[in-house]
């Protein structure tokens, strides 16, 4: 597949956006530019619905902007949407025919379903739910959807934005005490009017700029030690403390909140109480961010018609297909790394030295399989490459706390350093959690020994308690010295964290002819 470049250009009530994506040759989507501009156009569409000469002069000049970067790419195809704004525009014609007139562009204005279903369709392709609740709310309204086992089951677009609420009951800057009561009576009795959104009790998933600003001041009011915004987990009461600190600030001070684009600073307020009114009626409390949405879920369409993407797949398993490609992982190897891994936790579970569960089983499968793939960068210092790499990366379909926990098994070298690289996150464990997992960090590094040539020779294991000591047989199909040299130089980390001496035996398959 050679590499290809596609441009989406969103004309939203509140932004415009252009955003090129390149379609690597492994198939991996990355952004190659991000453009935007606050045009606020949903500002210039008048009492009577009408978009105004000021509002079509920067909806065209922006588009003139755009047009000189997307020439300078050689693009497979231009996608070209618009949204509520112009959508509800009585003019709506005569603005289509100016811009393919005076540009190098189509636009295709998008239903409130298509606006809605795009956005769901992003966030089932990035994320691990099968359950929930999608909202994107724009400048000019606000979509809605409820999916169950990842399939579309209602959707609703409201004729309210971010912008149109400040517009609608906001005098000045931002809104008073008074009128954040008035948004909040208002949008609660919006949202009470479909029956389905009433106490799913399941995770709300929020796209959009507003929803990054958001998680952008928790981040920073946190001191959030991750880079990436995407599948990051708040609580209600988190969204409630916010509003709580923002809303006695005047508007000078609101600009300058660190995380809040200055851009959103008289919207944020309008927009956390959409949030809030959200979260009450579904019965939940957590909020989650997908930045992933419409302009992905356009790409993802598109991609689809051009039979290059296929949809509803594992999340997770595309993105660790991603990682083995990105990395050159040797799939036959890692893969016999997984299965040896699983075998022996499993092996030390049956023997009544831990015990895992569902989540864990899952964790120790994909750490296992890009297990040191740091190693790729720098052998000698792989670990470490590791971690990082893996806690920095953005990873669809795996929230932030499994990330972490996956980089510390992936890049389990020692007690030392798993604790190094732990310290940071601790406070986001709790009692022994770290402890349980540094036993699976040993446990996946001691299967790694067990390939250490990476000829696969390993064709069974058994653990034996032999009361005081425990005995690791290993029958093999070649010989194994290299991995025995291995295995005795690392069986320490297990050992340390089972509290048990291990002894090694390696013997011969009965249908191997080692000589």
């Amino acid at each position: 597949m050679k590499t290809r470049y596609y441009a989406i250009i969103d004309i939203g009530s509140n932004t415009m956006r252009l955003v090129v994506y390149l379609r690597d040759k492994n198939g991996r989507i990355k952004e190659k530019e991000n453009v935007k501009v606050v045009a606020r156009l949903r500002n210039y569409l008048t009492a009577e619905g009408i978009l105004d000469g000021q509002g079509i002069r920067i909806l065209l000049k922006t588009l003139h902007s755009f047009q000189e970067v997307t020439r300078y790419y050689e693009l497979e195809e231009t996608t070209c949407v618009a949204t509520a704004t112009v959508r509800h525009a009585k003019n709506q014609q005569d603005i289509l025919d100016m811009v393919a007139k005076e540009t190098d562009f189509t636009i295709r204005v998008l239903s409130d379903y298509e606006e809605a279903y795009l956005g769901y369709l992003a966030v089932t392709n990035s994320m691990p739910f099968q359950d929930g609740i999608t909202i994107d709310i724009g400048g000019g309204s606000t979509e809605l959807t409820y999916f169950k086992d990842r399939q579309l089951q209602f959707y609703h677009s409201f004729p309210f934005g971010a912008l149109s609420l400040k517009r609608q009951f906001v005098a000045g800057d931002k809104p008073t005490a008074e009128e954040l009561d008035q948004i909040h009576t208002y949008v609660y009795g919006q949202l009470q009017t479909l029956e389905w959104l009433a106490d799913k009790q399941l995770p709300v998933i929020a796209i959009g700029g507003s929803a990054r600003n958001v998680v952008q001041i928790h981040q920073e009011k946190v001191g959030y030690p991750l880079a990436g915004l995407h599948q990051y987990k708040m609580k209600k009461q988190d969204i409630e403390d916010m509003e709580a600190e923002l809303a006695p600030l005047d508007f000078a001070e609101l600009q300058k909140v660190d995380g809040l684009s200055k851009d959103r600073a008289d919207i944020i307020l309008p927009a956390m109480q959409v949030f809030r009114c959200l979260l009450d009626i579904v019965g939940t409390t957590d909020f989650v961010l997908s930045r992933k949405g419409l302009r992905d879920g356009l790409l993802y369409e598109v991609l689809r018609r051009r039979d290059q993407m296929t949809l509803f797949a594992d999340v997770l398993e595309r993105s660790f297909e991603e990682l083995a490609k990105d990395f050159e992982i040797d799939r036959a190897h890692a893969l016999e790394r997984q299965g040896t891994a699983l075998q022996l936790a499993e092996l030390v579970e049956g023997l009544g030295l831990a015990e895992w569960n569902a989540n864990d089983k899952f964790l120790v499968r994909y750490a296992a399989f890009v297990y040191n793939i740091g190693a790729y960068i720098d052998t000698e210092s792989g670990n470490q490459h590791t971690f990082y790499l893996l806690a920095n990366r953005t990873i669809d379909g795996l929230l932030h706390k499994d990330r972490i926990i996956l980089a510390l098994l992936a890049s389990f070298k020692n007690k030392s350093f798993y604790n190094r690289n732990a310290e940071v996150f601790r406070s986001w464990f709790k009692g022994e959690e770290l402890a349980h997992y540094r036993l699976l960090g040993a446990i996946i590094k001691l299967a790694n020994s067990l390939h250490a040539t990476k000829r696969n020779i390993v064709a069974g294991i058994e653990l034996q308690d032999e009361g005081g000591d425990l005995v690791l047989i290993v029958t093999c199909n070649k010989d194994w010295q290299a991995e025995k040299y291995q295995v005795e130089k690392q069986k320490k980390h297990l050992e340390k964290q089972l509290r048990r001496n291990i002894q090694l035996v390696f013997r011969e398959d009965a249908h191997s002819n080692i000589s």
